[in-house]
């Protein structure tokens, strides 16, 4: 199957209730706006695909990774409000990654180049920010705290110049890992 095939095949269904209860919404696609939809969200269940779901419009606010698997209460389980207002899919990429990082914003000082994951730029790169950067190949996520935890923030090929202005109250990110087609 396709990159392209596996892409219209990704679905996500939300739930209002804990255990897959209550009314339900399904989507294969980004959705800027669920709120017309469903006035909360305690659980959800990944079909096929992986999704960024924000916990508020427009892709904007705290963004959570979603793979395939059933979420039966992922709310508390993950530190998440049960306002889920937008979701964005992530197409499956098969190839290289390649990032580049950055010390400061507008791609200041240190730069290095990445091409796998990474638990801790401090500890491999002794840089202790990442404020910009450039996603050349390949789906990333980005996480504020080193070994993938803290806030993360989705990241798709294109160049960010600031993450202070991107809307995540913070503005630097210590560790990073690519969305591998295993994932799906």
């Amino acid at each position: 199957m396709s990159a392209t095939n596996m892409n219209m095949t990704s679905r996500i269904i939300f739930y209002e209730d804990r255990n897959f209860q209550g009314r339900s919404y399904e989507c294969s696609s980004d959705c800027a706006d669920m709120s017309s939809y469903m006035s909360r969200c305690h659980s959800c269940r990944v079909e096929r695909g992986c999704f960024v779901v924000y916990d508020r419009t427009n892709f904007t606010g705290n963004q959570y990774f979603m793979r395939r698997g059933e979420y039966a209460d992922y709310m508390s389980t993950m530190g998440m409000s049960d306002c889920i207002r937008s979701c964005r899919m992530i197409p499956m990429h098969r190839g290289s990654y390649r990032m580049r990082i950055y010390e400061r914003e507008n791609f200041g000082g240190q730069m290095h180049e990445m091409m796998d994951d990474c638990d801790n730029i401090m500890d491999r790169y002794r840089m202790s920010n990442c404020m910009s950067c450039h996603v050349m190949d390949g789906h990333w996520l980005m996480y504020e705290q080193p070994h993938y935890r803290g806030k993360m923030m989705y990241m798709r090929p294109g160049e960010y110049r600031s993450f202070m202005n991107m809307g995540m109250g913070h503005t630097r990110f210590m560790s990073m890992r690519r969305i591998m087609d295993s994932y799906f």
